[in-house]
Parts: C-alpha cells; sequence; structure tokens
C-alpha cells in the first residue's frame, strides 16, 4: 500500500490496496492517515454493496439518512446519489443534480455529530463532477485573535437547507419542520484534540444571543475565512473510487458543471461518531 499526499494540510490518496482484505495494521495506516489529512481516497476499488457497507462499518456506526427518497430499497444505510437528474417531463430537476452543491460539512441539523461522509463512485462524466474540501482546522487557525474571542463559547443553530431551506423538498413531509440542532461554533475533535470551525453556512440558521443583523453579519464573516483557506483539496474522480471525509473538521462542496446526459453516480454512507466519542466532546 502507497499513501501519498496531493497537499501538506489536506489529502491523502491510497494506491496498491484493496480494502476487502485489509490486515488490521493496513487499516489503521488508512485511518490515522484519515484523521492527519481529512480527507482520504482509496483507489481502484471493485466492490459489491455489502463489502461497501462493511468497509464503511470499520470507521464507526453506520445511519440512514434523513433524505428517505434517495436511500436504497434494500440497504437503508445505503444512499444512492445521482440518480433521477431529469424530471419526467424532461426538466433538469436541480435538487438532484445541485444536490451536494455550495460548502457545506453533512448532517449539522442532525442532534448526533456526523463522524464521517463515505462516497464510492460507480459511474463518472467525460467532464466537471469534481469535489471540493477544505479544511476547517487551517480556516480556524487562521482566523485573527479578536475574531476567536468573539466566536468562542458560541453556539450555531442548523436545521436541513438553512435559512432559505434548500433542497428541503427532498424530505418527506414529517421531517421538513424538525427543530434545529445546536452545535458549538468552535468545537474541538475527539481524536486529534484540534480545535475548528463548526458553522456550516450552507445549513446554519442562526448564532444564539446574538440579533438577526448581527448574526447574519457574523455568518457572512466566517463563511469568507472558511471558503477562503488555502488548505483546500480538489478531488478529480474516477471510477472506483472511495472517499471519505471527517465532519467534524471540513467543509466540501460537489462542483456540478458536469454533462446532464452524463452519468455520476454515487454510493453513500453517513458515519456516526459513537457515545464515547461524543461524551468526550461534551
Amino acid at each position: 500500500m502507497k499513501i501519498d499526499r496531493p497537499h501538506p494540510k489536506i489529502g491523502a490518496i491510497a494506491n496498491d490496496v484493496d480494502v476487502r482484505t485489509l490486515s488490521d495494521a493496513d487499516w489503521k495506516s488508512l485511518y490515522d492517515a484519515w484523521l492527519d489529512s481529512v480527507v482520504l481516497v482509496v483507489r481502484g476499488q471493485t466492490l459489491t454493496i455489502d463489502d461497501f457497507l462493511a468497509y464503511s462499518r470499520r470507521f464507526g456506526r453506520l445511519k440512514p439518512h434523513r433524505v428517505k427518497k434517495t436511500r436504497h430499497a434494500d440497504y437503508p444505510e445505503l444512499t444512492v446519489m445521482g440518480l433521477g437528474t431529469r424530471k419526467p417531463d424532461g426538466k433538469v430537476d436541480k435538487t438532484i443534480y445541485d444536490r451536494g452543491g455550495g460548502w457545506h460539512t453533512d448532517s449539522p441539523w442532525d442532534t448526533e455529530i456526523c463522524k464521517g461522509t463515505q462516497l464510492y463512485a460507480l459511474a463518472i462524466p467525460s467532464i466537471g463532477g469534481d469535489t471540493l474540501f477544505a479544511s476547517m482546522y487551517e480556516a480556524y487557525d487562521a482566523l485573527p485573535d479578536t475574531l476567536k474571542k468573539r466566536i468562542e463559547g458560541l453556539k450555531a443553530e442548523h436545521a436541513y437547507g438553512g435559512r432559505g431551506r434548500r433542497g428541503n423538498e427532498l424530505l418527506d413531509p414529517e421531517d421538513r419542520q424538525r427543530p434545529p440542532a445546536v452545535h458549538p461554533v468552535v468545537r474541538t475533535h475527539e481524536e486529534t484534540g484540534r480545535k475548528s470551525l463548526y458553522a456550516n453556512p450552507y445549513h446554519i440558521l442562526r448564532f444564539q444571543g446574538l440579533a438577526e443583523t448581527e448574526s447574519e453579519a457574523l455568518i457572512d464573516e466566517l463563511a469568507g475565512h472558511m471558503t477562503s483557506t488555502p488548505a483546500q483539496y480538489r478531488h478529480k474522480w474516477q471510477v472506483g473510487d472511495i472517499v471519505l471525509w471527517d465532519n467534524r473538521c471540513a467543509l466540501h462542496s460537489a462542483t456540478g458543471s458536469y454533462p446532464i446526459d452524463e452519468k455520476r453516480i454515487h454510493w453513500r454512507t453517513t458515519i456516526m461518531q459513537d457515545p464515547a466519542e461524543a461524551q468526550r466532546a461534551a
């Protein structure tokens, strides 16, 4: 197994490995590379659904995604991304085509912390469809001290789709008005001990304890810092890629811009933080 680093602060790419037959030692090497690099890519895999779920479970407990309509019918822990980009009338279904666009971390609208998201590429378009990642460790470290003091102890409310409820139509009606989840804006990673920003620009509603105008201004100010960090990695997908990112310390964004009649299909799993990790965070 060979692990390369495309950027010193973010991203690790593993080649010459089969995740179906990983030894404990090789799996630990992958896990450590993931913790250190925020995003882990494993190239050249040929997996069944059972293979992919088994590999995902090595990282933690899997949870079915809140968007029920894109869950696999026989495997609720598996989401199938990229199907149905055209409506029956032939028009582009932007909620499917653009899903994952806009800088965000996954599942901040859940009261549990989403440890990681893992995608496995089944079909990739000829151009476009890349995914961008940014390290929120580095974004936090680069903040001016005055801004660090302003946000220390602040908590943010998140809901699916944020203030504009974007993509809300993907949810079943009973899930659209769930109460917001509340998380600290600055969080300490349970396994690395590093501080990072956790103020999702896409799914955030408000900062608690601030007037609306102050909250809106602070959201915009922090989002600028979060998305401008030079600690970024752009992943150009290949069929057979598995990409895992750490939602506790990363933002990501799908770039779109691929031909609508070409397929971009992934399997996805949502990996949750276990209770012991959550207790350490508290």
